[in-house]
C-alpha cells in the first residue's frame, strides 16, 4: 500500500452560499428593512471582534453569476461554532430572506509533502501557524472550488508512492509561487466531511488572476494526470459598511 502523508490541521471552515429573496424584500416596509440591516451589522461586529482576538475569521462576498447571491466564509476553532453561526444567521431578521443554497465543510490543512521541510517541527513556525489559523484577506475578489484526486486504473493518486506525490506537489507549488502578491490561497481538507476531498479558496485584487493561475496550473503534471474539479464560485467582497447601499431599493 502507498503511504499516507501526515497532515497538520487548523481551523474548521464552512463556505455558506445564500440566495436572497428580493421579491419578499420589496414587499417589506422600509422600517423593517432598516431594522434587519442594522441587526445584521451588529452581528457582523461581533464576528469582527472574534477575528480581532484571532479566534477565527470571516468574509462576505457578492456572488457573480446565478449560482447564489452571497457567499459567507467562516473559520472557527470548532465545528460547534460554525453551526452556531448558521443558527445566528437563520434567526436574524435578514436571515428570513437569506435562503440556504450550497455549503461546503472542511478544515484548514497542511501536508508534509515539501521535501525542503520534511523532518522539521514545522508547528513551531509562525508561518505555519498563520497558515493553519489564517485571517482572511479582505481583497476585492474570492474564488472557491472543491477538488479531488483521480482513482483511475491508469492514474490512481492514492496508489503511487509518497515520494512521487511529494515531487508532483512540490512542482505544483512552484507554479503557485509565481503569483505571490497577486493571489493568496487557502487549502482545506474535506475527506470525510463533504463530497469532495479538498477545497481551494483564492483571493485576488484582480479576478483575472484566478483565470491565469488555474490555467497555468492545469499544465502541471499533478493536475493533468490526477485532478478533478467541482463548480467554481466567484465573489466580490462586501464589507459591512456597504450593506445599506446594497440592500437599498
Amino acid at each position: 500500500m502507498a503511504e499516507a502523508v501526515v497532515t497538520m490541521d487548523g481551523w474548521s471552515v464552512v463556505h455558506d452560499t445564500r440566495t436572497f429573496d428580493w421579491a419578499s424584500w420589496k414587499l417589506t416596509s422600509e422600517e423593517e428593512r432598516n431594522a434587519a440591516i442594522k441587526e445584521f451589522k451588529e452581528i457582523m461586529k461581533k464576528w469582527d471582534a472574534v477575528e480581532e482576538e484571532k479566534q477565527g475569521s470571516q468574509s462576505l462576498y457578492k456572488v457573480v453569476g446565478n449560482k447564489a447571491d452571497f457567499m459567507f466564509i467562516f473559520l472557527r476553532p470548532t465545528m460547534d461554532e460554525l453551526e452556531e453561526i448558521k443558527r445566528e444567521i437563520n434567526k436574524s431578521k435578514l436571515g428570513d430572506y437569506l435562503i440556504p443554497d450550497y455549503s461546503y465543510v472542511s478544515i484548514v490543512e497542511m501536508t508534509m509533502h515539501n521535501p525542503m521541510n520534511e523532518g522539521k517541527d514545522r508547528k513551531l513556525s509562525p508561518q505555519v501557524e498563520a497558515r493553519l489559523h489564517p485571517i482572511l484577506p479582505k481583497w476585492e475578489h474570492a474564488c472557491f472550488y472543491p477538488m479531488a484526486r483521480r482513482r483511475w486504473e491508469e492514474a490512481n493518486w492514492f496508489a503511487i508512492e509518497k515520494e512521487e506525490r511529494t515531487r508532483l506537489l512540490y512542482d505544483h507549488g512552484m507554479t503557485g509561487r509565481k503569483y505571490a502578491g497577486k493571489v493568496k490561497e487557502i487549502i482545506t481538507g474535506s475527506i470525510g466531511l463533504d463530497n469532495w476531498e479538498w477545497g481551494v479558496t483564492l483571493f485576488a485584487h484582480d479576478a483575472l488572476q484566478f483565470k491565469k493561475i488555474v490555467y497555468e496550473m492545469r499544465f502541471d503534471e499533478v493536475t493533468t494526470k490526477y485532478a478533478e474539479f467541482g463548480e467554481f464560485i466567484i465573489g466580490n467582497y462586501l464589507p459591512a459598511e456597504d450593506l445599506d447601499s446594497y440592500f437599498a431599493l
